[in-house]
């Protein structure tokens, strides 16, 4: 079995730093590009993105549903994008958001996190709102393979800030209930566990304990968002948490050329640093 996700994350961040670079083939973009809206298009501002990210980020983050939108040859060119990213050296965190129960959750974990899939990444995100429960079958696979998942707790759209932050019948909040739930797949791993969550960057006044988590926070929201390198000290407080500001706009909107979106990267990640 491969080295756990959590090892290999902490060395390619302590390597690499924190920086998770998204991957979001919008047609926007595109059309800012100058590409079509179609299979050929995505395909060359995806590649692109891997030369540009793939060298230089300890995570690149491919958005899943603006490769599906494009049918089966949008899937075809996540498969390459997966691969190119990881001959690279980055690791894949597959924007996914999936959450089911029962065998349909089984059968995503076979997707996105078992050896020998065509699609599965080094890791996921999922939706715990059907119960964290239900995730067991993508965290099982996880842990069997070396791979990781990422778990919604707090996002940064209103819409989700009415479920998130209600109380439990245990007294606590959803969203702290579900950091709770990852610390007890954490613990004891070193240097940190491989079940993540998703809290987002520009969420103010979060209220969550995070100091049983011993695994890391994908913080989405960074750059065109709003969220800046010190603003995550005011989210996430001065302890050393594995956070992953993902940025994909605003390193995206230096394209097409290559070598502008590495300069946004590094620039980024001289921030990040001096932060």
């Amino acid at each position: 079995m491969r080295t756990p996700f959590g090892s290999r994350l902490a060395d390619l961040v302590a390597a690499r730093g924190s920086l998770c670079a998204g991957i979001d083939p919008h047609p926007s973009l595109l059309h800012r590009w100058g590409l079509p809206d179609d299979a050929a298009g995505l395909t060359r501002f995806a590649l692109a993105c891997v030369d540009a990210f793939a060298g230089e980020v300890a995570v690149v983050k491919p958005q899943s549903a603006f490769f599906e939108r494009h049918g089966s040859a949008g899937v075809a060119v996540l498969e390459r994008v997966i691969a190119a990213a990881r001959a690279a050296g980055a690791l894949v965190l597959l924007d996914a958001k999936r959450g089911d129960i029962g065998s349909t959750m089984a059968a995503y974990a076979d997707a996105y996190l078992t050896e020998g899939s065509p699609v599965a990444a080094d890791a996921v995100t999922v939706s715990p709102y059907l119960g964290f429960g239900s995730l067991r079958p993508a965290i099982d696979a996880a842990l069997a393979s070396g791979r990781g998942v990422f778990v919604l707790a707090m996002t940064s759209n209103p819409e989700g800030s009415g479920v998130q932050r209600a109380t439990t019948t245990a007294g606590r909040t959803v969203a702290q209930s579900i950091v709770d739930a990852a610390a007890e797949h954490n613990a004891g791993a070193k240097p940190i566990g491989s079940i993540g969550v998703v809290i987002g960057a520009t969420v103010r006044h979060p209220g969550l304990d995070l100091s049983a988590l011993n695994g890391p926070i994908l913080a989405p929201g960074f750059g065109a968002q709003g969220a800046t390198a010190s603003d995550l000290r005011a989210v996430f407080g001065p302890g050393p948490r594995f956070v992953l500001p993902s940025s994909s706009r605003a390193l995206l909107e230096q394209g097409p050329s290559i070598g502008a979106m590495r300069t946004a990267v590094r620039r980024v990640q001289d921030e990040l640093a001096a932060a």
